[in-house]
């Protein structure tokens, strides 16, 4: 069995010290959900793992008026969804946390680990670039802030640099008359992987759609922010027909590959399907209705 040595820092600068010392030879622990299935099959080969759960910043999770929605990097899925802030003010973030895996995956799964992933099926990635979500990184230059949606650059790849690490993701604070809504496909309850996964925002403005944010998740090497949509609908009537178009444009842009859980012409169907479901959904939030996380 190989050595490998374990460290679990206290603070963010601890942290980053260790990854940048330990190099491209060391991998951060969150919930682990994924990092240990990648130890075991050989996907990573670290000679140290960094556990960053005890870190203060990593575990916050707090809602306000003037800072939004503040998610720590470790903060485990089930603290999500039964955080009834979280719940009341961005539902679209319990539809993601809420359905992956089971309940001993929720709690330890992070948001933040599911971004730094970036496995283009990821459930979390849609419903943080529909709100508009960024990424809070510290690193041995300083801290820098990258929008969600510019975070993952190809297939198990992000804009992580050497010694840095993700501290949090936020969330700005909702605007008036806003909704969104995560929602996705899989071929049955004993493969918890999105066939197609989309999530969608949207502000609504006397009758018109002001603005229109529609992301698709397993239909291209990175999740997929669909701005060609917000083009169209902007300052449109909420109505089936603009809609419909929505779900032409997602099936439009979207460049899946065939695999055992789809082929390319279903996954395209799907995206027009389940794209026009969840901006319904969203416009249904936006003027105050109850949609079920599930």
């Amino acid at each position: 069995m190989k050595w490998i040595d374990f460290a679990r820092p206290h603070t963010v600068e601890e942290a980053v010290g260790l990854l940048t010392e330990r190099g491209d030879r060391a991998r951060p622990l969150a919930g682990g959900t994924d990092l240990i299935v990648q130890l075991r099959t050989g996907v990573h080969d670290p000679d140290h793992v960094v556990d960053i759960k005890m870190i203060p910043e990593l575990n916050e999770l707090s809602v306000s008026s003037n800072d939004g929605l503040t998610m720590g990097a470790a903060v485990p899925c089930y603290r999500i969804y039964n955080d009834a802030d979280v719940a009341a003010q961005y539902p679209a973030v319990v539809d993601s946390a809420s359905i992956i895996g089971g309940t001993q995956i929720q709690g330890r799964a992070s948001f933040g680990g599911n971004l730094c992933n970036a496995v283009p099926s990821a459930d979390t990635i849609p419903a943080m670039i529909a709100l508009g979500a960024s990424a809070n990184i510290a690193g041995p230059n300083g801290n820098r802030s990258v929008a969600i949606e510019d975070f993952c650059t190809g297939v198990r790849e992000n804009v992580l640099g050497p010694g840095e690490l993700l501290v949090s993701i936020n969330f700005p604070t909702p605007a008036a008359n806003s909704g969104a809504r995560y929602q996705r496909f899989i071929p049955r309850n004993e493969m918890d992987i999105a066939v197609v996964g989309v999530g969608a925002g949207v502000t609504l403005n006397d009758g018109c759609f002001e603005s229109v944010r529609v992301s698709l998740a397993a239909v291209a090497p990175t999740p997929l922010f669909v701005t060609e949509i917000n083009d169209e609908l902007a300052g449109k009537e909420v109505n089936d027909e603009n809609i419909a178009k929505a779900g032409e444009i997602a099936r439009d842009a979207a460049k899946p590959i065939t695999d055992m859980r789809g082929t390319i012409e279903y996954r395209k169907h799907l995206c027009d399907v389940i794209t026009r479901r969840v901006i319904n959904d969203a416009v249904t939030r936006a003027r105050g209705g109850h949609v079920d996380a599930h």
